[in-house]
């Protein structure tokens, strides 16, 4: 994909949004000290280009329900390109996985998972190795409390980049 030229007032914006969410046009134009119609174009144009995939709110999922959340790392038998899409294809499809990362190194996936229980845990688990998607070994790793969730801080990412 091809990176747009962004500005600092874009990174401003794009910074804003990130943090606050959907804000009304004026509230976002006084964050990134910018007159409301031109910060608006600006954000339209980000939103356009695809710099913003969406909207969401972080919930205090423990608040709410009891649920078990278990970290899995994950090593295909093979490492051929057809095998990592058929995997990638049928992570996308459970609810259960929340977070799943390519890695380089010794796994070849880390995902982060959220279920009801230890036992429905255990049946995703036992589904996707009976679904035929070549995992040569997995290890699963329960949290038992979460530390810290958190987005990238984009200001800090561009201006520290080389």
């Amino acid at each position: 994909m091809k990176k747009l030229n962004l500005d600092a007032t874009d990174i401003r914006i794009l910074s804003a949004v990130q943090q606050h969410g959907q804000l009304s046009k004026t509230k976002l134009a006084e964050l990134v000290n910018l007159s409301p119609t031109p910060c608006w174009a600006r954000l339209d144009r980000l939103k356009a280009a695809g710099y913003i995939r969406g909207y969401h709110a972080t919930l205090a999922l423990e608040r709410i329900v009891d649920f078990t959340q278990v970290v899995v790392t994950v090593s295909l038998t093979h490492h051929r390109k057809t095998d990592f899409e058929r995997f990638e294809a049928y992570i996308q499809n459970l609810d259960e996985v929340t977070d799943c990362v390519a890695t380089g190194g010794g796994m070849d996936y880390v995902m982060k998972t959220a279920t009801p229980s230890l036992g429905a845990f255990q049946a995703v688990m036992e589904e996707m190795l009976s679904a035929d998607l070549q995992i040569d070994r997995y290890m699963t790793y329960i949290a038992t409390r979460q530390v810290k969730t958190s987005r990238p801080n984009l200001a800090k990412l561009v201006t520290n980049r080389s």
